[in-house]
């Protein structure tokens, strides 16, 4: 029980209904995925003590947060939230910013210093928010939760407000946190890029019900979810960097196969996650080395999912790894592609998600 966080928590808005009973990991960072208006910012927000009307139960370890006899206010939770929205206070600098809610939570000054140094924002402390930049605002806003050491980390969102460039550089911030911060986070987002870098467990919600939980990869690469038949439906591999190449190739072992890709400057060795989209991933019968592309897998087919404009979802198995191709059916039919048969999965670099 001390290693979970319990809910069962209930909450009727006019016509909208949140009925959620989850146990989740007090370690890593569980991501609650969902389309808008689904309930996840409600979640969040119940979990932080600042939804009054909820009505349930919330066990956080071995501590009581919420039950029927029993409601902690929200300063009483030791919980540390991001907005999408950074909600600095602006008439601060940054360095009283993160001072301000530090001083109230008698947290140690080598932890104020720790954070600024891990997200690099020595430059910035004598600014006010309104000379920062979205990313910037909210790197101030993490590490403004971070210094207060909570029990637990809750990230609404944050890079929604971002465009795709800011959203590029706090992600590494976020990676790092993730590794580094040593307390549960539970972040809330409809981005699946955002799912795949940082999820270590998730939950899927729709409508106010979670429709499926577990460890993130698990839940990614099940084909009978509703995000396997998205448009970007596709798959998440673990990775390790095998090599880089003078023009930013890397080599990746895979438990699929080796694969190359185009990405950042990772080290070797390093561990990472690759993305491979259905809609990237062709297939042949036989194996083709006089062509530009650099992946070449050998499957077997799996089963076959009929999508809306003739097309076809292809379910494969790359060396006990799930895969996904989204071809046409005048293909399928052309291939005489059935279940059980053997092919090559080809997947363009450029194309892979590091």
């Amino acid at each position: 029980m001390a290693e979970h966080l319990h809910l069962a928590l209930a909450l009727a808005r006019g016509d909208f209904r949140l009925d959620v009973a989850l146990q989740l990991p007090m370690t890593g960072t569980s991501v609650v995925f969902g389309p808008s208006g689904c309930g996840k910012s409600t979640l969040l927000r119940a979990i932080a003590g600042l939804e009054p009307q909820v009505r349930g139960t919330l066990r956080v370890g071995d501590a009581c947060w919420q039950d029927g006899q029993t409601f902690l206010p929200p300063h009483r939770r030791g919980v540390g939230m991001v907005f999408q929205h950074s909600v600095l206070l602006p008439h601060l600098s940054v360095i009283e910013n993160l001072r301000y809610g530090w001083k109230r939570a008698s947290a140690s000054q080598a932890l104020l210093d720790a954070w600024i140094d891990r997200l690099g924002l020595g430059p910035l402390l004598a600014r006010k928010p309104a000379s920062l930049s979205g990313g910037e605002r909210q790197r101030v806003a993490l590490a403004r939760a971070l210094v207060c050491a909570p029990k637990l980390l809750l990230l609404d969102e944050p890079l929604s407000a971002l465009d795709a460039a800011r959203r590029a550089e706090i992600l590494p911030s976020l990676e790092m946190v993730r590794r580094e911060a040593g307390i549960p986070i539970l972040y809330v987002t409809h981005a699946i890029e955002e799912v795949a870098r940082l999820a270590d467990h998730l939950v899927l919600l729709d409508q106010g019900k979670v429709t499926a939980s577990g460890p993130a990869l698990s839940v990614l690469n099940q084909s009978n979810l509703p995000l396997a038949l998205r448009e970007d439906a596709g798959v998440v591999l673990d990775a390790q960097v095998l090599a880089r190449d003078a023009h930013g190739l890397l080599s990746l072992h895979t438990p699929a196969g080796t694969l190359h890709a185009h990405g950042e400057a990772h080290p070797t060795g390093c561990c990472l996650r690759v993305r491979i989209q259905a809609r990237d991933v062709s297939l042949a019968l036989r194996r083709h080395d006089d062509s530009s592309l650099l992946n070449l897998l050998p499957v077997t087919l799996v089963a076959f999912d009929a999508l809306p404009g003739g097309q076809v979802q292809v379910r494969l198995d790359a060396a006990g790894c799930p895969l996904l191709a989204r071809i046409s059916h005048r293909s399928l039919e052309r291939l005489a592609l059935h279940p059980g048969m053997q092919a090559w999965a080809q997947i363009k670099a450029v194309a892979l998600l590091v």
